[in-house]
């Protein structure tokens, strides 16, 4: 790959004000899509809960959280505007549950790599919509081209495990290896960390100029792909929902450190910010 492609350029404050979406006036949820959340575990219902508030205030107009069902019982308080699919990951995979009628799809948050989640994540792709691939549902494997894009979104480790390159490898030349293995597998590429990177599969290199050292902690990614999950259902632009969430997440972060120590945020506390940074964002 020639290194001056290599480059990524910024996702600035302008670019996210001149491509966030409208919310028409005469819109209706169904206007802005159902989104799929496969994620949690009756261990780990946070990462759901934490993926779906981020969902829900990102834009979409109906989210459903697949997940065990015995994490149901403790998302469902905090997240009532959801609807929810008991032991989805299992449904889904196995064809007892469709997944046509929604806009977009994430998988992974909160769940363990495993033949069930490998078999949801092939009936995801054999779809056509978005679909967004993080945590449990990282793993090396290949992709079949298709119409709709394919978003990886690990951290550094994840990555590594990936293609196999050394965390402090990668993190010495973030750019190269994301726009090198975004190439390879045909996938877009979400890099976190310190300007997060996003790498196109077409060649576009994206670096995110928001964010700070509060989004060192658990939780943060899950808001991320819930966010990003709802952004993709009220943007035209697939490419501007998926810059758009990683900019915004940074800069509920930045808002945070305003007035608090960075060491202090909790994940939740990130989609507690986004109406009043959204809104900024507005004007």
């Amino acid at each position: 790959m020639n290194p001056s492609m290599e480059t990524p350029r910024l996702w600035t404050e302008a670019q996210v004000k001149a491509t966030l979406p409208h919310r028409e006036q005469e819109s209706h949820k169904g206007s802005y899509g159902t989104a799929l959340l496969i994620a949690g575990t009756k261990e780990m219902p946070g990462a759901a809960l934490l993926a779906g508030l981020g969902a829900m205030r990102s834009g979409v107009g109906k989210l459903v959280i697949a997940t065990e069902a015995g994490a149901v019982g403790m998302i469902v308080p905090q997240l009532p505007e959801a609807t929810y699919l008991q032991d989805g990951l299992q449904q889904i995979a196995q064809h007892q549950a469709s997944v046509d009628s929604y806009r977009a799809a994430a998988i992974g948050p909160g769940t363990n790599p495993s033949g069930l989640t490998e078999d949801a994540v092939h009936v995801l792709l054999g779809s056509a919509m978005p679909v967004i691939l993080d945590a449990g549902a990282l793993s090396r494997r290949t992709y079949s081209e298709r119409q709709a894009p394919i978003i990886l979104t690990p951290h550094p480790a994840e990555f590594s495990r990936i293609c196999g390159v050394a965390v402090d490898a990668l993190q010495e030349n973030r750019a190269h290896y994301a726009a090198d293995w975004a190439k390879r597998l045909g996938v877009t590429i979400v890099l976190k960390g310190q300007k997060t990177i996003t790498a196109f599969p077409d060649g576009e290199i994206w670096a995110n100029p928001s964010g700070n050292s509060a989004l060192a902690k658990g939780g943060t990614g899950d808001t991320l792909t819930g966010m990003m999950l709802g952004m993709l259902c009220c943007h035209d632009n697939w490419k501007h929902a998926v810059l758009n969430a990683v900019h915004l997440h940074g800069a509920c972060a930045d808002e945070w450190v305003k007035q608090h120590s960075p060491h202090t945020l909790l994940a939740h506390e990130l989609t507690g910010l986004l109406p009043e940074v959204w809104a900024r964002f507005e004007k």
